[in-house]
């Protein structure tokens, strides 16, 4: 008869691209994101989708964290903060955005950028 033996190690999950719920997008857009009970901070989306974002911010942000995000011509939209790693944290919004305002918000992003 031949033993098994069983090792109890805590399971990390990594965010994995294969993963995702949704393509992401490359931009640049300047966003304002507030912590709870706390005022509005400038900070810079780098990859935008329906279900999250990647955020360039000198905020401190801890993975499990709840944190609003404006997006440019919109009302700030509760996400929860999923990694962080130096100065980028990988955040997912509490309900998708809409595929039109996903489409709005990155087509003026790169309407800028060629300006």
């Amino acid at each position: 008869m031949t033993r098994h033996r069983t090792i109890d190690a805590e399971r990390r999950t990594r965010p994995d691209r294969r993963a995702r719920a949704a393509d992401r997008q490359a931009v640049s857009i300047g966003v304002r994101i507030r912590r709870p009970g706390e005022n509005w901070f400038a900070s810079r989306i780098t990859n935008l989708s329906v279900t999250g974002f990647r955020l360039q911010s000198f905020a401190k942000l801890s993975p499990g964290k709840e944190l609003w995000v404006a997006l440019p011509g919109f009302e700030g939209r509760r996400a929860i903060v999923l990694w962080t790693r130096a100065h980028e944290s990988g955040c997912a919004f509490d309900r998708p955005l809409h595929p039109a305002i996903l489409d709005h918000v990155v087509r003026l992003a790169r309407a800028d950028f060629m300006n």
